[in-house]
């Protein structure tokens, strides 16, 4: 059966801790400016490396890659299918996938891989969890013949942890990636309005592109490694007790 996803509810640690601290000392306040414009911090001399993954639904996709260090962008979008202009109500034969621009000298597509297959099942047919139906495949998207042997190894591997059942992700040239619709978009982060004040609310397009969003996407769904987790905790912490909610970077 499938999942409403829109009705879906969510209170994250940092807001526990904010809800904690104002009752501690009620005095506490915070001043949210109304826009904070993020510097982009893309490397000068190192272009990025762009991948595609499919993973099941695209909003804890996203999610997952957003934290590792060396990962600049994400976004979510549609991939895989023949229709020309997807859209989430009507993807046709797509996928919902994630696209992450990385920087090549920090993190590599080896690595990404690693964040694949600990992310979904990878042995469910057509779906994950509760999510069933052709968009949610397992697909790894390359773009030229090493990202495939690299790939290709990687499901060998998977498939060699266990004989009694098969490994059902599918490995493709990526012909497009098509970006979903704004709202679909850092998702997780979004339901934490907490956390987009702290940014200095971001219009649309800066959210998207933002590297700090990406990281605080996957800080939202409890999917940041323990030790970034609590990196941001402090942060966090630290800002409230200040009552200035500069969140600049990580």
């Amino acid at each position: 059966m499938k999942v409403d996803k829109s009705n879906s509810s969510f209170l994250s640690p940092f807001l526990c801790l904010t809800i904690i601290l104002l009752a501690l000392n009620p005095v506490v306040s915070i001043r949210f400016p109304d826009r904070i414009p993020e510097v982009p911090k893309d490397p000068s001399n190192q272009p990025l490396q762009t991948a595609v993954f499919a993973l099941g639904c695209f909003w804890r996709s996203e999610a997952a890659f957003g934290c590792l260090n060396g990962v600049v962008r994400t976004s979510v979008g549609y991939a895989g299918g023949s229709k020309p202009n997807p859209e989430y109500r009507s993807l046709g034969d797509h996928a919902e996938c994630v696209q992450v621009e990385y920087d090549p000298e920090v993190i590599g597509f080896r690595q990404l891989l690693e964040v694949f297959w600990s992310n979904h099942d990878s042995r469910q047919v057509f779906g994950q969890g509760p999510d069933v139906g052709n968009q949610y495949r397992s697909i790894i998207f390359t773009s030229g013949t090493e990202e495939s042997r690299l790939a290709a190894v990687s499901k060998e591997r998977e498939q060699s942890k266990s004989k009694s059942s098969i490994v059902t992700t599918q490995i493709q040239q990526l012909e497009a990636f098509h970006p979903a619709e704004p709202e679909h978009q850092k998702f997780e982060l979004k339901r934490n309005p907490f956390l987009l004040q702290l940014m200095g609310n971001l219009p649309e397009e800066e959210l998207e592109r933002s590297t700090l969003a990406a990281k605080l996407n996957g800080y939202a769904a409890e999917l940041c490694p323990s030790r970034i987790q609590k990196q941001i905790d402090a942060k966090i912490n630290d800002i409230i007790k200040r009552g200035w909610p500069i969140l600049r970077e990580i």
